[in-house]
């Protein structure tokens, strides 16, 4: 799990509209935060978004699934962290309609805590 420093570049600058952007690097990835909300992954040069129960429908019903890796003991394990639709990341108005309902989900996890 790698993700290039152009890539990155490249995903701030999408993402510019949700300031203040922190993007960190963690485990060859990195974790994107508006202010204080963890709302998107970095992982092998794809962008992956917060979902949760009000907007995984809205993933999966496009054929996308979760992001999933393989722990050390050998068994996969998924987060709530979905693809961005291929066509939302060529067109930044679509792109931030997305990175909304991220941070969205972001904020409904942070007031369940």
């Amino acid at each position: 799990m790698t993700v290039s420093d152009e890539y990155v570049a490249h995903i701030r600058d999408l993402l510019s509209a949700f300031e203040p952007l922190r993007i960190k690097r963690m485990f060859g990835g990195a974790g994107i935060y508006s202010g204080d909300l963890f709302f998107a992954i970095l992982v092998d040069d794809a962008l992956y978004l917060k979902a949760d129960d009000s907007t995984r429908g809205d993933y999966e019903s496009r054929g996308l699934h979760p992001f999933t890796y393989r722990m050390r003991n050998g068994r996969t394990a998924s987060m709530s962290y979905y693809p961005v639709p291929p066509e939302a990341i060529d067109d930044p108005e679509s792109l931030c309609a997305w990175a909304v309902k991220a941070l969205d989900a972001a904020r409904r996890a942070a007031t369940s805590r």
